[in-house]
């Protein structure tokens, strides 16, 4: 079998807009500095997903000793037919010092800047929806200062 036949391609599926709260300081723990993050609202878009994110999740943050950011976002997406799906999603955000400061400041950075990818995990009920449920996922995160745009793909 040839290795260009077992490459994994992806297909985009959606993109999130997910607004956020200013972020509440936790402080500094044994693990590194914790911050939660809540998420209030958004919208989702896109190929093969359509809706809204629902408000009450929250993202919440780890920043290790590295510099590294552990990110896991828990919320809740009604989609247009009125199914609702339940998102965790694991992200990793690494970058400069300089611009890791101005992301927990709140400040906008080019997203050229950060490297963030997340491997959402989708649960839901709704039949017309199982295939969120038996596919893998990867996204790109950008951080802005409001919200934080998620685009997501489904690995085939």
């Amino acid at each position: 079998m040839e290795t260009s036949s077992m490459m994994p391609t992806l297909h985009h599926v959606g993109d999130l807009a997910v607004e956020v709260a200013a972020p509440l300081a936790i402080g500094e723990t044994p693990q590194g500095l914790r911050r939660m993050v809540p998420i209030i609202g958004g919208q989702v878009s896109g190929p093969r997903l359509s809706g809204r994110v629902l408000p009450g999740g929250g993202d919440y943050q780890l920043l290790r000793s590295d510099g590294t950011m552990l990110l896991e976002a828990r919320y809740l997406i009604e989609l247009d037919d009125g199914a609702l799906v339940h998102v965790d999603n694991r992200a990793i955000r690494r970058g400069s010092a300089e611009a890791m400061a101005r992301i927990a400041a709140d400040l906008p950075v080019d997203p050229a800047e950060i490297y963030c990818r997340s491997s959402p995990v989708f649960e839901t009920g709704a039949p017309q929806w199982r295939w969120l449920v038996d596919s893998i996922f990867v996204a790109r995160i950008v951080r802005q200062p409001e919200r934080v745009m998620i685009s997501v793909f489904e690995v085939q």
